[in-house]
């Protein structure tokens, strides 16, 4: 029993899931010359695209023809709002639906990206009948539109979003989570995928940048740069990953948000918005990175920690993420931060992307 307890993760009952799939493709000469023009290309594939996912019941779907990212996350109230490099999707599963398309006129992009996102309840437990859909309107779609272009990339991501101090709080309730791979998960569910695909999890949090913490670091503020400052910081975090042989992980602090992949598909770059963050899960030496500007300092400290192939169980990745919530407590026993009155969202990250 203390064995498979080890394996289980109890999260706060009030943890939202959330879950969306990105499919996308560089579209070629050919699939352009089907059209008269550019703009009538995106109008007649998002016309496709949402008439079959109304035959699917998919009722929050995107055609994104900008090259611009898509970032997914929860609000009450649903917006979508684009920067130079993203567009940010804010919505609440249960209640949101639309079919929109993002694309500038007569503009040929890079790439055609499609974003469902999973609508209704019990996210999680019907991750894998979701996922089965896209696939069976890709399918259409590649018979109709797409037939002329080389194999589509699909990516599925899946969250569990939660505050790591809700019961400081006085929320007592949680429930014990394996967190399975997908992949199992969905083979047993009847939805398959190939054998051939790359998966990351990981888990990432954010620290702001108080006036209790500014307070507690105002001999290393007052500096000409911030280099101290960040240096305690991310030992800090280095320490709280040794100690539980963490070895993948991250921390940044220059303006930009995280995002992760898995270093035998992509190569780690940066822009304005975006610390695009990348692991090598196969080997077993330790990969602790950090990035900072230590000419400006940052309103919120980001930190991701990713699960090596060493992390990955059978029975799931509960262990793993029993160690990543000690590793945040050392971190935060560490600063002046008060559980009982502020949040720490953590983010519990499963992804896995294959050719279609």
């Amino acid at each position: 029993m203390a064995s498979l307890n080890q394996h289980r993760v109890y999260i706060p009952s009030s943890a939202r899931a959330n879950q969306y799939v990105l499919v996308e493709f560089k579209p070629n000469d050919e699939f352009f010359a089907q059209f008269s023009s550019v703009n009538c290309s995106y109008k007649r594939l998002a016309r496709e695209l949402f008439a079959l996912c109304d035959e699917y019941e998919l009722h929050n779907v995107h055609l994104i023809a900008n090259d611009k990212l898509p970032v997914v996350r929860y609000h009450d109230e649903a917006y979508s709002l684009e920067t130079a490099k993203q567009i940010l999707f804010f919505y609440n599963p249960q209640y949101h639906e639309a079919h929109t398309i993002f694309a500038s006129d007569d503009e040929k992009c890079k790439k055609i990206r499609f974003l469902f996102l999973a609508t209704g309840e019990e996210i999680r437990a019907n991750a894998a009948q979701f996922h089965h859909k896209v696939q069976r309107v890709i399918s259409s779609l590649q018979d109709k539109l797409l037939s002329n272009q080389s194999s589509l990339k699909i990516r599925d991501h899946q969250h569990l979003t939660y505050d790591m101090f809700a019961k400081a709080k006085g929320h007592k309730e949680s429930y014990g989570y394996k967190l399975r791979s997908l992949y199992p998960r969905y083979q047993s569910r009847q939805c398959h995928l190939p054998s051939e695909h790359s998966e990351m999890t990981y888990a990432g949090f954010s620290i702001p940048v108080t006036r209790a913490i500014k307070t507690q670091f105002q001999h290393m503020l007052n500096e000409a740069n911030y280099t101290q400052f960040y240096q305690y910081i991310f030992d800090a975090f280095k320490r709280a990953c040794e100690k539980r042989q963490l070895t993948l992980g991250a921390f940044i602090a220059n303006g930009t948000r995280p995002i992760v992949r898995n270093s035998h598909i992509d190569n780690a770059q940066s822009n304005s918005e975006l610390q695009k963050l990348t692991f090598d899960c196969n080997t077993k030496e330790p990969q602790l990175q950090h990035y900072w500007d230590a000419n400006s300092l940052v309103d919120v400290l980001h930190f991701v920690i990713a699960a090596a192939d060493k992390d990955k169980h059978d029975i799931g990745y509960g262990r793993f993420m029993n160690q990543v919530q000690s590793a945040i407590n050392e971190v935060t026993d560490e600063l002046a931060f008060n559980p009982t009155r502020q949040d720490l969202r953590v983010r519990f990250y499963q992804h896995i992307n294959y050719q279609y």
